[in-house]
């Protein structure tokens, strides 16, 4: 028997509708720091570096 609480209780929504939410959050987060002229933290699967990228295209690499 599975019991659950409030913290598992999604109020009837689907967990692809929680994913979509999510990506739009993250997609709507990216295009703020833009405007504001902030980097966006990103990673480079060809280095395995995780960097910063800011508005006008230039990469940051963490830790260099």
């Amino acid at each position: 028997m599975t019991v659950l609480n409030e913290l598992d209780s999604t109020c009837g929504i689907s967990d692809d509708e929680l994913t979509q939410r999510f990506k739009e959050a993250i997609r709507i987060d990216k295009e703020v720091r833009k405007i504001k002229g902030l980097p966006v933290a990103k990673y480079d699967d060809e280095t395995k570096k995780a960097y910063l990228e800011y508005p006008d295209g230039r990469r940051e690499y963490v830790g260099e």
